[in-house]
């Protein structure tokens, strides 16, 4: 199959594109290369910001020149703090450049889309446990353009017929090859790296929720695992038949902070301090992803367990 993959030079979007070319697909980037590596992708990236006024046309060019069959769309901004902070850019950047791509992909008759959704589509659900079915409520303009996303991409399969399937990440890390590292210290293994690595104590907020240890509970899916579901997720949209459009992308299961920087000195073998501060506003004691529906539809589950996540994402560069 000939895939257009945006955000193709990102940690995620690398990840995809190798592990889709190794079986087979032809897969060409979109990258706006703001926050990616071009070295990473093996293959042409066309340099494109979807959000432009010349989007459209650069996409429909790409569509016909490379016979294009299905998109896959990674490429968003996607920093929490960042998108309270420019609401109005994160809607321009995230749902302007979805609007355009759709908009191309009708032009072209590209009728297959997979979208990279998120969990924060969800906001602070009570449950903690979470299906798909869950009422979205969320809390920052990241997610509220995720689930927006999500909404235009179902708006597009009444309209025109488009075929959509978008996958909702929960905690993504790790490393499925060395040389594709988690560039962004974001997240909370990649800053964990980072102060050890400055020789600072790793902070902690909050150690006293309602959990085991007090600290929060997270569901870590290896990027690699991830990848997989994309490729599941692609051949779902072959079928004629799909019953659902939207799945969550997690493990099931949920790791506390604690636990994670024990795992940590574990591969690491290196004993590093804590420092514990105050609560973060809007951090929910515990979030762990309901898997029976992609696992029960795609055939999908995720291989990989906290061990390999944090020693993959420790051995790469």
């Amino acid at each position: 199959m000939n895939i257009l993959l945006t955000g193709a030079a990102g940690y995620i979007g690398s990840h995809v594109a190798r592990l889709l070319q190794q079986s087979g697909h032809e897969v060409f980037g979109a990258d706006d290369l703001s926050t990616g590596f071009a070295t990473r992708f093996d293959g042409k990236i066309e340099h494109v910001d979807l959000a432009s006024a010349d989007a459209v046309e650069a996409l429909k060019a790409v569509f016909l020149a490379n016979q294009i069959e299905a998109v896959v769309h990674l490429a968003a901004r996607k920093q929490v703090g960042e998108s309270v902070q420019k609401p109005e850019w994160y809607y321009l950047q995230n749902i302007g450049g979805l609007a355009n791509l759709l908009t191309a992909m009708r032009e072209t008759r590209v009728q297959k889309l997979l979208f990279s959704s998120s969990a924060a589509v969800y906001g602070m659900p009570e449950a903690q446990i979470i299906t798909e079915d869950i009422h979205c409520q969320p809390i920052n303009p990241y997610g509220e353009t995720k689930l927006i996303g999500e909404w235009m991409v179902a708006d597009a399969g009444k309209a025109w017929g488009l075929n959509h399937v978008s996958l909702r990440y929960f905690n993504v890390a790790g490393a499925g090859w060395e040389d594709l590292a988690d560039t962004a210290v974001a997240n909370l293994i990649p800053i964990a790296f980072a102060a050890i690595r400055a020789g600072e104590p790793v902070r902690v907020f909050g150690d006293d929720y309602p959990t085991d240890d007090g600290s929060c509970v997270r569901d870590y899916i290896h990027v690699l695992d991830l990848a997989e579901a994309h490729k599941s997720a692609l051949e779902y949209l072959d079928q004629a038949n799909r019953e659902h459009s939207v799945f969550n992308v997690g493990t099931g299961t949920g790791a506390s902070v604690f636990e994670v920087l024990a795992a940590i000195k574990e591969q690491t073998g290196v004993d590093f301090e804590v420092s514990i501060e105050p609560r973060r506003a809007g951090d929910p004691p515990k979030l762990c992803a309901d898997v029976n529906r992609i696992q029960s539809t795609l055939n999908w589950q995720a291989e990989n367990d906290l061990e390999s996540i944090v020693a993959s994402a420790w051995l790469a560069k």
